[in-house]
């Protein structure tokens, strides 16, 4: 079983930054998925950037592509997203998610068997 622990959430304005960080716990396999998930206000969960730590492989959705940054730390078990130029509009509550294999359908959130509790972001105007 995997736990995984998000840090690094706040409130910022727009223009600002911010790095989530997600750490694992657990017996993770060499090969798996991570992926960072946002819930909207509006109930909408979107998936933001996923990272393939066996293959070092990146996704993005098109919407942060260019400012937001997903990356590995393997001595730490953490998975960082860094979140540049952030937007009023990305508001919500950022989780960290995980699954055995590769990131085939990263976006699908039914895909995942393994959350984080969440960590919130506030972009204000």
């Amino acid at each position: 079983r995997v736990q995984l622990v998000e840090s690094g959430g706040g409130s910022v304005q727009a223009g600002g930054s911010l790095r989530l960080s997600c750490a694992a716990y657990g017996d993770a396999s060499s090969s798996h998925c991570v992926v960072w998930f946002r819930h909207t206000p509006w109930n909408e969960r979107e998936g933001v950037a996923a990272i393939d730590i066996g293959g070092h492989d990146t996704y993005y959705t098109d919407s942060v592509r260019g400012r937001f940054t997903i990356s590995q730390d393997n001595a730490k078990n953490t998975v960082y997203l860094q979140m540049n130029d952030l937007k009023s509009e990305e508001s919500a509550m950022y989780y960290c998610a995980a699954r055995d294999g590769g990131c085939f359908q990263w976006d699908r959130s039914e895909r995942f068997p393994y959350w984080g509790q969440g960590t919130q972001v506030t972009v204000s105007s």
